[in-house]
């Protein structure tokens, strides 16, 4: 049998901007909200999430991700907002969405998404929404608590920023939280 390795693609986010959203993250901590918290050094933007793969498909995984990036150029974004996913009533993520050239955004996802479809990932069904998971809710959290906390927020943005590489990630989760390995990686240069 050969061994597995959970794996999922995303852009980095530079330090100054994960410590923004740690500040958030502090702020909110304060109202009590019984989250799961996402550690700052771990934020990413993830464009496509493979579970788990054969270690052997990482090298053809790396490839089709580097043919499908190959056109675009660095993308200029914003973190920007704060939203929960599915909704309030029943909340179970808590996000940062993503301001800027988020359309290319969508392009370079879609772009990875159908790259990788060729190697055999499917595409998502539902429509790509960029975000950044700032926390999951295990238990009942209070509607309004929580829509008070959005509102607190919803005029947050950082500075912009460069989404300048593609990452291929592994992913080991472990009882104190996940521990990212950079697989491979490709750089989005000016056109």
């Amino acid at each position: 049998m050969t061994d597995q390795i959970r794996t999922f693609v995303a852009c980095e986010l530079p330090r100054e901007i994960r410590s923004e959203i740690g500040q958030i993250q502090e702020n909110l901590k304060q109202r009590r909200l019984r989250l799961t918290w996402v550690r700052p050094d771990k934020l990413h933007l993830t464009l496509k999430f493979l579970g788990d793969v054969s270690i052997d498909r990482v090298e053809t995984i790396a490839d089709a991700v580097g043919k499908a990036v190959r056109e675009f150029s660095p993308i200029s974004l914003s973190a920007k907002g704060i939203g929960v996913f599915p909704g309030i009533r029943r909340a179970r993520v808590l996000w940062v969405g993503i301001g800027g050239e988020f359309l290319q955004l969508g392009q370079l996802q879609a772009a990875v998404s159908g790259g990788l479809a060729g190697v055999g990932f499917p595409a998502e069904k539902r429509p790509y929404r960029g975000h950044l998971t700032i926390g999951r809710i295990k238990a009942a959290v209070d509607p309004r608590q929580l829509a008070d906390a959005l509102t607190e927020f919803s005029d947050f943005e950082t500075a912009s920023f460069q989404v300048d590489e593609v990452v291929l990630f592994r992913s080991q989760l472990k009882p104190d939280g996940p521990i990212y390995t950079r697989l491979d990686a490709v750089k989005l240069y000016p056109h």
